[in-house]
């Protein structure tokens, strides 16, 4: 054996099912809901014990690929795996990287100027009354921290609700993990001197707005690249101000 060279490490049996119960899924086309073969049929398909089958079982609940029901009726059974719950473990990694807000808007600049103009003409009528209904929270004067919070949370689910009616959902998922990452990111409650960045953010959603009305995509295509490059200035202060020492810690210790 060569010096320094590390033999590949060997994959547990446990994991060995768990992906492939996962390209199951997508070589038969499961869909949420769908019942796994039960624990007596992937012992007999896979040939190892029960003890292994259990802890894959639970590999997979973990995941969040699963959901192990007990009873009549009784097994495991797919389910959709949340944008959470993808993305928590991400942002955790990356809470140890020093992020600031060019590393965010370096992507988000590119990002969301394109899924603006995917979701051009597929804006339902539900959609756009909590679109403006969300622009109508955040144009009433906030008089506490709690307000102010809760209308900078308002600000990242404008766009949330974009990606939500995005068509392709590798671009959907880029862009909520980054409203995600943001909302880690910012010190709600140090930002009260921040009454322009509010504005600002209202003025533009209220124009993509009227640019969605119209299906403009290139309207729309110009106002969120604008938006993002005077977000990305608006966030600069607003980390100049608070200092780095307020910036991504656990919410207890804000």
């Amino acid at each position: 054996m060569r010096v320094g060279h590390n033999p590949p490490k060997r994959q547990k049996l446990s994991d060995v099912i768990v992906e492939d119960v996962k390209r199951w899924i997508v070589a038969e086309r499961k869909q949420p809901g769908d019942r796994l073969p039960n624990e007596k049929e992937l012992i007999e398909l896979f040939g190892y014990s029960k003890s292994t089958v259990r802890e894959a079982l639970k590999a997979l609940e973990v995941r969040g690929l699963v959901s192990i029901r007990t009873g009549p009726g009784g097994g495991a059974y797919l389910q959709q795996v949340s944008v959470d719950h993808a993305s928590e473990p991400l942002r955790n990694f990356l809470h140890f990287h020093h992020l600031d807000g060019h590393h965010i808007y370096q992507l988000r600049k590119v990002l969301e100027p394109e899924l603006a103009v995917s979701v051009v003409g597929r804006l339902t009528p539900e959609q756009f009354a909590r679109l403006e209904e969300n622009v109508r929270l955040c144009t009433i004067e906030p008089t506490t921290e709690d307000e102010l919070r809760t209308q900078r949370e308002a600000e990242l689910a404008f766009h949330t609700m974009l990606a939500e009616a995005c068509p392709n959902p590798v671009l959907s998922f880029m862009c909520r993990f980054l409203n995600d990452l943001l909302r880690d990111l910012v010190v709600y409650k140090k930002a009260l001197d921040h009454h322009h960045f509010g504005e600002t953010n209202v003025d533009y959603h209220t124009q993509l707005l009227a640019a969605y009305r119209k299906e403009d995509a290139d309207e729309v295509r110009r106002l969120m690249a604008e938006h993002m490059v005077d977000a990305e200035h608006h966030m600069h202060e607003m980390e100049a101000h608070i200092g780095a020492k307020h910036l991504l810690l656990p919410s207890g210790q804000r």
